[in-house]
This record gives structure tokens, sequence and C-alpha cells, in this order.
């Protein structure tokens, strides 16, 4: 059983991996991107909207950290729901191991609402101070 476990593991690294890589060249190649920006500017302004070019101040730094943190959380979360999830699997019956395992999922899914809450809690204070 540990054996199975070990292989999915690392068919899941594997799969990850490859992703990685074949993800590298549509993420490097820049001048793409920047055509791409420049013709979703040009259809925001084409529609009477502003495409953000000035500096959004300390607002938007407060939420592109917080949304990259929640990312992170959220990952980690999710890791811990798998975790949790096999060793609630494999305890073969022993209480211990099936309390760890539910622990584990109980608490990586109150994360996950702590994280819900903060994003709720930053966006609201956000739209409060630039009113």
């Amino acid at each position: 059983m540990i054996q199975k476990i070990k292989y999915i593991v690392a068919a899941m690294a594997l799969s990850f991996g490859m992703a990685t890589v074949f993800a590298a060249p549509a993420l490097a190649a820049s001048g793409a991107a920047g055509d791409a920006k420049d013709d979703v500017c040009a259809g925001i302004t084409a529609t009477g909207g502003d495409c953000g070019g000035g500096s959004g101040g300390l607002e938007t730094i407060v939420e592109v950290v917080v949304n990259v943190l929640s990312i992170v959380a959220g990952i980690a979360a999710v890791i811990m729901i798998i975790f949790g999830g096999l060793r609630y699997i494999t305890s073969g019956g022993d209480s211990s191991k099936v309390a760890s395992g539910k622990n584990a999922i109980i608490y990586a899914i109150i994360g996950l609402v702590i994280v819900a809450f903060a994003q709720f809690i930053v966006r609201f204070v956000s739209s409060k101070a630039t009113q």
C-alpha cells in the first residue's frame, strides 16, 4: 500500500514537473505578452474605460500581496486536505490515526474559510479607503 502511494506521489510530481517545463516557454515570450496587453488596452479604451496606466498606490500593493498569500494558503490547504485524506484512508482502523487525519482535514478547511474572510475584509477595507 505504501509503495502504491509512493508511485502516485511520484506520478503527480512528474506531471507537475512536465507542466512546468511546457509552460515555461509560453511564459517567457515577453514580446507576445506585450502585444496582447496593447490589444487588450486598445479594446478597453475603445469601450470608454481606462487601461489603468497610473500607479495603483498602497491599496493595490496590499491587494496583490493578499492575493498572492491567499493563493499560497489555498495550495497549502489543498495539499493538507489530500494528506489528511491519505492519512485517514491508510489508518487501518487505528483510532489515533483516524483522528489525526480528520483533524488535518478540518483544520485545512478552517484555514480556507479564514483565507476567504481575509479576502473579503481586504476588499471591503480597500473599497472604503478609496471612497
